[in-house]
């Protein structure tokens, strides 16, 4: 007797919990990336073709710049270094680990290290030499990512908008002096709790817990003179540690959480409750930090660069790298396509993979994951074939279509490199990969339209068949 098929497991709702992390611009990590990207954009300004593997490293009161960079442009490089660290807002170093003075850096007296070569001659040779911009190879192997959900405004999950951007006003506040008491390590990690629908959506219900460990000057005796370089004003003494928490919950916590709006339009303090559990500055206190706290390094945050956690990562690091290396500029291309596809409501989640080999300009594949929300009667198959007529994905085509020539990566350095708001200074177009194209044409098409259209196009020039 023959067997049943098995019946297909209907699909239902569920409730979980999810938690994402982020750091603020003074986690030695972070430094190591700006200082990495202040020198891609040094090479840019001058060159905008400059070749560049820029890593940095940061320990007690040393920055080392290592890596391989090919450029026409005349760097200082323990001028661009010190720049970064003071921008941050690293100004004292003291050798002692009982010291309260000591931020855990110093720009004026720190030791700069520089480790550089020129980019091998075999790999300019398969990338790039005498290659036209459009044929231009792939500066590696590798995979990359993007993802959108439209949990929020900007498509970017709510559990790493919010501990970005938590780390964001960390930095906000202090800078501007209103807790002048903060100093530049730190770092921020939320739980929400999350209802999965039956179309396989995500939304987020309460804000489950939120942590934050932030570095600060000495309580109830540092006193603001001495902590903030160049202060002239009325004297002030740091708070209690008590005060300090207070002051975070209600200057840090619930602004941020009244900018991110939500896909109901509602902002996300309407997450946030009694039933929020708050864990600030849970080892008691944070005043050693820095590279003197714990050693830095560029890439190491890969995580925090990205989607916190959501989706997927190929595990290649952005900062320090030029836009021949698709570690960078191709996880930007899938984000924008990711966001493309779910700003023009054709699923509510989206996951697109690329991947690359050295010296070779197509891609070698596309992926593309939409969990089941896909939405007017297109399949995954139609999204991946509109994502091949849309988007051009050679590195020389990104390059272009982002800007990426332009020097403005050390802005995205901090504070991850997605759900930033696109914005023009100086005719340089940052974050332009958060500029969602405008797909809502193929709502209207069956699949064997999206198929006539795919053949009708030049797909063939741009991607493997």
């Amino acid at each position: 007797m023959a067997a049943e098929p098995a019946q297909k497991k209907a699909k239902t709702s569920r409730t979980f919990l999810f938690s994402s992390e982020s750091v603020n611009e003074g986690h030695p990590d972070k430094l190591c990336d700006q200082v990495s990207d202040a020198v891609l954009d040094a090479c840019l300004r001058e060159d905008p073709k400059s070749k560049v593997a820029c890593e940095t490293v940061a320990k007690d009161n040393m920055v080392m710049v290592a890596g391989e960079i090919t450029t026409q442009a005349k760097l200082d490089y323990d001028k661009i270094a010190r720049a970064a660290v003071l921008q941050i807002g690293y100004d004292s170093y003291v050798d002692d680990l009982s010291s309260v003075d000591s931020k855990g850096l110093c720009d004026k007296t720190c030791e700069v290290l520089v480790r550089i070569n020129k980019q091998s001659p075999d790999i300019a040779g398969g990338v790039h030499v005498g290659k036209d911009d459009m044929d231009v190879g792939a500066g590696d192997q590798g995979i990359m990512f993007g993802y959108a959900s439209d949990e929020t405004s900007d498509c970017m999950p709510l559990t790493h908008s919010m501990a970005t951007r938590l780390g964001k006003t960390l930095t906000d506040v202090r800078k501007s002096g209103e807790c002048w008491w903060l100093r530049p390590d730190g770092k921020t990690q939320v739980t929400i709790e999350y209802l999965q629908h039956e179309d396989g959506s995500v939304e987020p219900k309460k804000i489950h817990t939120v942590v934050i460990s932030t570095q600060h000057a000495e309580p109830s005796k540092a006193v603001r003179s001495k902590e903030c370089a160049g202060y002239t004003g009325p004297e002030m003494t740091a708070p209690t540690m008590a005060e300090m928490n207070k002051e975070i919950e209600e200057k840090v916590i619930r602004r941020t959480l009244q900018d991110i709006t939500l896909k109901n339009g509602q902002p996300a303090l309407s997450l946030y409750g009694s039933y929020t559990h708050l864990h600030i500055n849970p080892s008691g206190k944070f005043i050693i930090g820095g590279p003197q706290g714990d050693a830095g390094l560029t890439g190491r945050k890969i995580i925090i660069d990205t989607y916190g956690g959501w989706g997927a990562h190929g595990g290649g690091a952005f900062s320090g790298k030029d836009p021949t290396k698709v570690d960078r500029s191709a996880a930007y291309i899938c984000r924008q396509m990711a966001k493309s596809v779910v700003t023009s409501g054709l699923s509510a989640r989206c996951l697109v993979q690329l991947s690359y080999a050295i010296g070779v300009a197509k891609p070698l594949s596309l992926f593309v994951e939409t969990y089941g929300t896909e939405k007017h009667g297109l399949d995954v198959d139609d999204i991946t074939n509109i994502l091949k007529i849309e988007f051009d994905c050679r590195p020389g085509a990104i390059a272009v279509s982002l800007a990426l020539r332009e020097p403005k990566y050390q802005e995205t350095a901090a504070y991850c490199h997605f759900g930033r708001e696109p914005y023009t200074k100086e005719g340089r177009k940052y974050f332009e990969w958060e500029n969602a194209m405008d797909l809502k044409k193929y709502q209207a098409m069956k699949s064997d339209q999206v198929s006539a259209s795919l053949k009708e196009s030049n797909y063939l020039a741009k991607w493997v068949d």
